[in-house]
C-alpha cells in the first residue's frame, strides 16, 4: 500500500505533520525493524491516526503479531548496519529534492524509519556508560571499543548533515532533528573532552637525543679552573667569568603510534561533524601548554619579556643566557620538529597552521630575547654571553627556519637580522671598552714584589678566551663593524680585523706596563716586574692555540729576547755589583797581600749580600721556570767566582774568630740563600745567618 491510500488527508497540515514526526522519531516494532520492505512501506504513525482503518483492528493486528514473532533484541550494531543501509536512499532522496522549493504534494515528503530513533538512544547510552567510566579514557586502549565510538559518532554526522539539508526532512521531522542534534553536541563535547585528556595524559617521553653543543664545551674542568684562578683583577676591572658549558639529554614529549592513530580519527570525526576547530583548539592550548612546561621542567626555561631583560641585574642575566642557548638549540633541533610532526600526523593536510600557531610566538619570544641582551648596558664581562647567543642564532637559526612556511619566515629572518646586527655591534663596542680601559689604567700604587700585574691577568685571559671565539669574532668585526676611530691604523697585509684588533691591545698592554715599570725606584725590580709580565703573557699565548695562531711565530721570539734582555739588566744591575767585591783590584800592593783591605772587602761583599738577599726574598715570581732560570743563571755566576775568591784570599785571614767574622759565608751557604729568592716571603730578614754552614 502507498501513501496516498494510507493517508487520503496527508495535506492537512494541521492535523497530521506534528503527531507524524512524534511517532515517525519513536522506537519501531520488531517486525517493522526487520520486514525488509521498501521506505514506502514504513508506516507514519502521524499519518496512521488520520487513517480512516479502525484502531481496534490494528491494536489486534499488532497484539497478534507480537504472540506469534518472538521479541528480537536491538543492538548498536545491528541498527548501525540498518542505518548504513538507510543514510544512502535518504542521501538521494536529498539530492533529488535539492532544487525544490516548496513540497509538491505527498510525493515530497519522505519518511524516517523508527529504528534510527533508537539507534540514537542505544548511542546515547553508550555515551553515558562513557562518561561515568573510571578511568573516563580507558575506552581509547581498546581497538575495537575506538572503531565502535567513533564509527557511531559519523554516523550521526552523516545523519545530520542529510537532515539539515533536506527541506522535507526540516518540515516533517523536527523533533528528531532536534534529538540527533542534542546527541551530536554531546558526542562532540565528549570527544572534545577525551581528545584533551589523551593530550595530556598519554604523553610519553621520546628517545633522547644529545645536543651537539661544541661551543658550549670551549674549556676542559681544569682549563676552567685555572682560567678562574688566573681571573683576579683590580677594583678598576670586571672579573672574568667562564661561561657554564655541558648539555643534558633532552627527551621529546611526544605519544606512542596507536594514541595518536586515536587522536587523528578523533579529529577526523569531530572535523566531519562541523567541530573541526573546537578540536583544533584544544589541540592548540594542550600542545602549547605542554611544550612550555617541557621547557620549564626539562630546560628551566622561562619566557620573559624585553623589559623583565633590561631591569635584570648582570648575575641574574648571566644565568638566564646559557640556559636560553641550550633552549633554543634543543627547539630547533628537536621541539619544534617535533610539533611539526605530530600536527602533520593528527591533522594530515594542516600545511603547518597548528604548527606555527604553538610555535610563532614562542619563536619570536626567543630573538627577543637575544635582542633585548644586547640592548643592556655595555661590559667587558658580558662579551662571551653575547658571542654565545651569536653563534647559537647563526647556527641553529636556520634549520629552525626551514619548519615555518614562507610567509613567516621573512619576518623571523628579520628579527634574526636584527638581533645579530645588535649583538654583533655591542660585542665590538666591548672590544672597543677594552682598549679604553686599558688607556685609563693609570694607577700610581706599584705592585708589590714586582708580581704579575691585575691588569695584565685580566688582559691575556680575555684575549685568550676571546681567541676561542675566533672564528665567531672574526665574522663579526667583519659583518657589524661600523665604528670610526679616532686614529685610523692600517690593517697589516695578510691580518684580519679581529687579528688587527688584537695587535692593538697587546701594543696598549705593552706600552701601559712599560709605564708602570717605571714606578719602582729599584731597577732590577722593574726589570723582574717587567720579566713576570713579560713571561706570563708568553705562556698564555703558547698555551693557547687559537691566540698563537693569531699572534705568530715571530711575535712570540720578538718578545722572548726582550725577556733574555730584561733577564741581563737584572744580573748587570743585582749581581754584577757584588761580583765586583771578588775582584783583586787594591787587594795587592808589591806582591804582598793588603790585609786591611781584604777585610774591608769581605765585609762589603757580606752587607751587600745581605741586602740583596733581605730584599729580594721578598720579590715575586711565581712562574715556576722563570724562577729557577733566574736562581740557576745567578749561581752560575756568583758560585764559582766567590769560590776562585775563597780560595785565593781566604787563607790570609788569621784563623779562628778573624775567619769567622769576615768569611761569613761559604760557597754552599750562598748557594742555599740564592734559592730563597723571590718567594714573596716578607719575614726572610734572618734566614741569611739561620741558614749558615758551619
Amino acid at each position: 500500500m502507498d501513501k496516498n491510500e494510507k493517508d487520503p488527508d496527508h495535506d492537512d497540515k494541521s492535523k497530521g505533520d506534528e503527531k507524524g514526526d512524534n511517532v515517525s522519531d519513536a522506537h519501531p516494532s520488531d517486525d517493522t525493524q526487520h520486514d525488509g520492505t521498501s521506505n514506502k512501506e514504513n508506516v507514519d504513525v502521524g499519518n496512521a491516526e488520520t487513517d480512516h482503518h479502525d484502531q481496534g483492528d490494528n491494536v489486534d493486528k499488532v497484539s497478534q503479531e507480537e504472540e506469534e514473532a518472538p521479541e528480537v533484541l536491538q543492538t548498536l550494531e545491528s541498527l548501525s548496519e540498518e542505518l548504513d543501509q538507510f543514510l544512502p536512499t535518504l542521501s538521494l532522496h536529498k539530492e533529488e529534492h535539492k532544487d525544490s522549493t516548496e513540497e509538491k504534494g505527498e510525493d515530497g515528503y519522505f519518511q524516517i524509519p523508527q529504528f534510527v530513533g533508537k539507534f540514537l538512544d542505544l548511542f546515547e547510552e553508550k555515551l553515558s556508560k562513557y562518561d561515568s567510566g573510571d578511568p573516563k579514557t580507558v575506552w581509547y586502549q581498546d581497538p575495537e571499543e575506538v572503531s565502535s565510538l567513533l564509527e557511531a559518532v559519523d554516523r550521526v554526522s552523516k545523519l545530520m548533515g542529510i537532515l539539515l539539508n533536506t527541506k522535507s526532512c526540516l518540515d516533517h521531522h523536527e523533533p528528531l532533528i532536534n534529538h540527533a542534534g542534542s546527541i551530536q553536541q554531546r558526542a562532540m563535547a565528549f570527544l572534545e573532552d577525551e581528545f584533551r585528556i589523551i593530550l595530556e595524559e598519554s604523553l610519553i617521553k621520546e628517545p633522547p637525543v644529545v645536543s651537539d653543543d661544541s661551543n658550549g664545551q670551549r674549556k676542559s674542568t681544569a682549563d676552567q679552573q685555572d682560567h678562574q684562578n688566573d681571573a683576579v683583577v683590580s677594583q678598576d676591572h670586571d672579573q672574568l667569568l667562564v661561561p657554564e658549558c655541558g648539555d643534558q639529554e633532552i627527551e621529546y614529549p611526544g605519544y606512542p603510534d596507536d594514541v595518536v592513530v586515536v587522536l587523528r580519527k578523533i579529529a577526523e570525526k569531530m572535523k566531519g561533524g562541523g567541530y573541526g576547530w573546537e578540536c583544533r583548539e584544544v589541540y592548540l592550548v594542550g600542545r602549547r601548554n605542554i611544550l612550555m612546561r617541557t621547557l620549564k621542567q626539562d630546560c628551566e626555561f622561562e619566557k620573559v619579556s624585553i623589559d623583565e631583560v633590561q631591569k635584570m641585574s648582570w648575575d641574574t642575566l648571566e644565568r638566564e643566557i646559557p640556559i636560553w642557548n641550550k633552549t633554543f638549540k634543543d627547539c630547533s633541533s628537536l621541539f619544534f620538529p617535533g610539533e611539526l610532526k605530530l600536527a602533520e600526523k593528527i591533522f594530515p593536510g594542516d600545511e603547518g597552521i597548528l604548527f606555527c600557531i604553538v610555535t610563532h610566538g614562542l619563536a619570536i619570544q626567543f630573538l627577543g630575547f637575544a635582542e633585548a641582551v644586547a640592548m643592556t648596558r655595555r661590559s667587558t664581562e658580558k662579551l662571551f654571553k653575547i658571542l654565545d647567543i651569536y653563534e647559537t642564532l647563526r647556527d641553529s637559526f636556520p634549520a629552525m627556519e626551514e619548519l615555518f612556511p614562507e610567509e613567516l619566515r621573512g619576518e623571523l629572518r628579520n628579527e634574526v637580522t636584527s638581533a645579530r646586527s645588535r649583538l654583533g655591534e655591542t660585542a665590538i663596542h666591548i672590544f672597543s671598552d677594552l682598549e679604553h680601559s686599558i688607556k685609563s689604567d693609570s694607577s700610581k700604587t706599584p705592585v708589590p714584589g714586582g708580581a704579575v700585574h691585575p691588569l695584565t691577568r685580566y688582559t691575556m685571559n680575555y684575549l685568550k678566551y676571546s681567541c676561542e671565539y675566533k672564528d665567531t669574532l672574526e665574522q663579526v668585526f667583519k659583518s657589524h663593524s661600523k665604528m670610526e676611530r679616532e686614529e685610523e691604523e692600517p690593517v697589516e697585509s695578510g691580518n684580519s680585523a679581529f687579528a688587527s684588533q688584537l695587535m692593538r691591545i697587546m701594543e696598549l698592554l705593552d706600552g701601559n706596563l712599560d709605564t708602570k715599570s717605571k714606578q719602582y725606584k729599584d731597577i732590577p725590580l722593574s726589570c723582574i716586574f717587567m720579566m713576570n709580565n713579560g713571561r706570563y703573557i708568553v705562556q698564555k699565548i703558547k698555551g693557547s692555540a687559537e691566540i698563537h695562531e693569531v699572534m705568530g711565530d715571530t711575535w712570540c721570539r720578538r718578545r722572548s729576547s726582550e725577556l733574555r734582555n730584561y733577564h741581563k739588566n737584572y744580573q748587570r744591575e743585582t749581581w754584577g755589583k757584588l761580583l765586583g767585591f771578588l775582584g783583586h783590584e787594591g787587594l795587592m800592593h808589591n806582591g804582598k797581600i793588603v790585609k786591611p783591605n781584604l777585610k774591608e772587602r769581605f765585609k762589603s761583599f757580606n752587607a751587600t749580600f745581605d741586602e740583596i738577599h733581605k730584599t729580594q726574598t721578598t720579590w715575586v715570581v711565581n712562574d715556576e721556570q722563570l724562577q729557577s732560570e733566574l736562581r740557576v743563571s745567578i749561581t752560575a755566576v756568583m758560585i764559582p767566582a766567590y769560590r776562585a775568591f775563597m780560595a785565593r784570599f781566604g787563607q790570609y785571614l788569621d784563623p779562628g774568630r778573624q775567619t769567622e767574622k769576615y768569611v761569613k759565608y761559604q760557597p754552599e751557604d750562598i748557594e742555599d740563600l740564592i734559592d730563597q729568592l723571590f718567594e714573596g716571603n716578607t719575614s726572610s730578614s734572618s734566614t741569611a745567618t739561620a741558614k749558615r754552614r758551619t
